[in-house]
């Protein structure tokens, strides 16, 4: 840094500032005094300034920092084989002699040095730069910038490193240096392995494909990368198998299979689109036999009707254009039928569209294998194949779990046995069937249908004493009594209550047995406390019909005690009907016991029929008086609806059996009614009453003021 004296030129106007520096020769703030006074001298005159306060303070940044730029901004549009730009590099290394510690000289010398694009030889000999960082395609033109950014990492600590990498790596990306760029990558990742993201892009865009797999597989496998760009572990995934798939070539990884397989075990919501990539893999690489059984195997393993229908499509894609291609090769002119390849290609694809709704089932099953629906419809889809059938009946007995089942379990029971019995094998359909009573349902009415149906096929097949066996046979009370509601216990031992078994047990006792077993069939039903309305009637109408009429009526009477209201209404309007029916009014005294005792509690929306019923007995059997009061009751027992049609009903018998004026009484009642309970409907009744027929024959104490005086109050 020493100079010539002889070479300095100081001016007039330099006097004062000399004058200052040689008081203070040290003073920074002289210095740059000077030099600002100096800004529009010759570049000569004012480097030389720069170079006499450097010789002076050459630990001062401020000094180095200003005199660097004002080198580089002198050398600004130079071609870059002038030498200017020598001596400037040659004062970037003075520089960091002494600022090797300041990262903004080393990153203006870097960015100085990447604006020249070509290094000498002449610079190489003089500095010694070595090929080290240079490949078969590597020149002179990168290895010095190379040597000073390692030179600047080297020099800086650690935590300033994060300013020069940057341009490093914009460096080294920006020329065709693939194998430096690569190692330089590799150093910088180890410090900041979450930009691996841009290491890979720039590896895919410079075509070292199986390099950017491997930094893909690394993602991915490595638990504590957080991907800066917040992509998902499955996004990675998703990324990394396209670009083996698409690339098989040129990733030519060993074990690209196990890493497709690996994010199929991941990622088990998105599997359909993984095995589509490991496929096209195969497909790229020419290995279509090895993608046919990835496709099957994707067929035979996916859960969800999403990923089924992707790998399918693609599947089905694949077939058609092997086929459309192997036409191509062929061409026109050859008969396509005498080609065994197109035969074969065009089988393959037809077959697997006929497979669809089958393989759409067995996704199905897999979701959910105990769901007896999807089960049934597989049948139906081997329909005329009937080994097949019986394969999947077994297959299907033997997995679903009856305490985890969807739908009706035994269904499917009872249609295995309905095969059998379809193609004449009935020995076969009875094991089903017994196998089919031991299953352990849920509900006891399950049960109940497996041995109702299994009586049913033996009555098709003419064997009623069977089919009366069976029903004893499940009908059986088991060894100790048993709650139906008790779910702790088994089905079979509760089935015995089943209301649905015993009415099929009734029905064929009364078309197939004798009256005592029939009637003990009934009693039974009764005695377990199961039996309906319904039952009851039923059973009276049986005793009936076998002119058993007395047994008929207990029949009633004990349906009555087991019922209330409203249920037991059937069964009183039957009881009824059949009494007065049977004895005519010979028992009349018995029968207003029974209509009185049928009224007690009844409700008024169930009276009005029953005492209808009542009164119409008492006209044709009894006294006309007594029916006036059945009807006179009735109109105070049904509900305000049905008040109106009673009266009218009552109004008509009276005047039939009494005479009009009767009915002048009953005009009254429903008027004073309509008031009292406020009912609009009843109100006509006031212009009935005063029709000619009816007001000649008033009776003494009726006020016709009054009927004014309630509607005025009503008002």
């Amino acid at each position: 840094m020493l100079m010539d004296a002889s070479t300095i030129i100081i001016e007039t106007d330099d006097l004062q500032y000399e004058e200052e520096l040689l008081r203070n020769p040290f003073s920074v703030k002289h210095w740059m005094r000077y030099t600002e006074h100096k800004k529009d001298a010759p570049h000569d005159n004012l480097n030389k300034v720069y170079e006499r306060a450097l010789l002076q303070m050459p630990g001062s940044y401020k000094l180095w920092h200003q005199y660097l730029r004002l080198r580089m901004q002198q050398v600004k549009g130079r071609c870059i084989t002038d030498p200017g730009y020598e001596s400037v590099n040659n004062t970037f290394e003075r520089g960091l002699v002494f600022m090797h510690k300041m990262p903004r000289i080393w990153i203006d010398y870097c960015h100085f040095l990447m604006s020249q694009r070509k290094i000498t030889p002449d610079q190489e000999a003089v500095y010694g730069v070595s090929m080290l960082y240079s490949d078969t395609r590597n020149s002179p033109l990168h290895t010095f910038p190379l040597q000073t950014f390692d030179r600047a990492l080297c020099a800086l600590p650690i935590t300033q490193h994060n300013r020069v990498w940057p341009l490093y790596l914009k460096f080294v990306m920006a020329y065709s240096i693939s194998e430096t760029a690569m190692r330089v990558w590799r150093r910088y990742l180890k410090l900041c392995p979450e930009d691996t993201e841009d290491c890979i892009s720039y590896l895919i865009s410079i075509g070292r494909l199986e390099d950017g797999a491997k930094k893909y597989e690394w993602c991915v496998n490595t638990d504590s990368f957080t991907s800066k760009y917040g992509k998902s572990k499955h996004q990675l995934w998703s990324e990394l198998c396209e670009l083996i798939s698409k690339n098989p070539q040129e990733t030519s990884l060993k074990n690209a299979e196990a890493i497709i397989r690996h994010g199929l075990q991941r990622y088990t919501d998105q599997v359909g689109m993984l095995w589509n990539s490991l496929a096209e893999y195969y497909i790229i690489s020419a290995l279509f036999e090895r993608a046919r059984d990835v496709y099957e195997e994707a067929l035979r393993s996916v859960m969800t009707v999403r990923d089924f229908t992707q790998v399918f499509d693609s599947y089905a894609q694949f077939e058609e254009l092997m086929l459309k291609r192997r036409m191509e090769e062929v061409g026109p002119e050859v008969d396509l039928e005498d080609d065994s390849d197109i035969e074969l290609r065009l089988a393959r694809y037809e077959d697997l569209i006929q497979r669809r709704p089958l393989l759409l089932n067995s996704v199905m099953l897999r979701q959910n294998p105990h769901n007896v629906l999807e089960w049934q419809k597989r049948v139906t889809l081997y329909e005329g194949q009937n080994k097949m059938i019986v394969a999947t009946y077994m297959e299907a007995v033997k997995t679903i779990d009856p305490k985890m089942a969807t739908g009706k379990l035994y269904s499917l029971w009872v249609d295995f046995a309905k095969f059998y019995e379809d193609n004449g094998q009935i020995v076969d359909a009875r094991i089903i069937f017994q196998r089919a009573t031991e299953v352990s349902y849920v509900k006891v009415h399950d049960l109940a249908s497996v041995w109702c149906e299994w009586a049913e096929i033996e009555i098709r097949h003419n064997n009623e004493e069977e089919a009366l066996k069976l029903m004893k046979r499940a009908t059986a009370p088991p060894p100790h009594k048993v709650a139906y509601n008790d779910e702790s216990e088994p089905v079979q031992r509760r089935v015995y209550k089943s209301l649905k078994l015993w009415s099929m047990y009734a029905d064929l006792e009364e078309s197939l047995g004798t009256f005592r077993s029939c009637k003990a069939v009934y009693d039974r039903i009764i005695d377990l406390r199961i039996a309906t309305p319904q039952i009851i009637i039923n059973y009276g109408m049986f005793l009936q019909e076998s002119n058993y009429f007395e047994e008929a009526f207990k029949a009633y009477e004990k349906g009555i005690s087991l019922f209330k209201w409203p249920y037991v209404y059937d069964i009183w309007n039957t009881y009824l009907t059949k009494f007065l029916q049977r004895y005519q009014g010979t028992k009349i005294e018995r029968a207003r016991d029974l209509f009185e005792q049928c009224l007690e509690k009844c409700p008024p929306s169930y009276a009005k029929n029953l005492y209808l019923l009542y009164a119409k007995m008492e006209e044709e059997h009894g006294l006309a008086r007594h029916a006036m009061q059945v009807y006179s009751r009735a109109t105070k027992a049904v509900p305000p609806e049905e008040r109106l049609a009673v009266y009218n009903i009552y109004l008509q018998h009276a005047q039939q059996i009494y005479g009009i004026t009767k009915t002048r009484e009953i005009y009254q009642e429903a008027i004073g009614t309509s008031y009292e309970v406020r009912d609009p409907a009843l109100r006509h009744m006031e212009r009935l009453a005063d029709r000619p027929g009816v007001r000649s024959h008033q009776t003494p104490d009726f006020d016709p003021l009054s009927r004014v005086w309630r509607a005025t109050d009503f008002e």
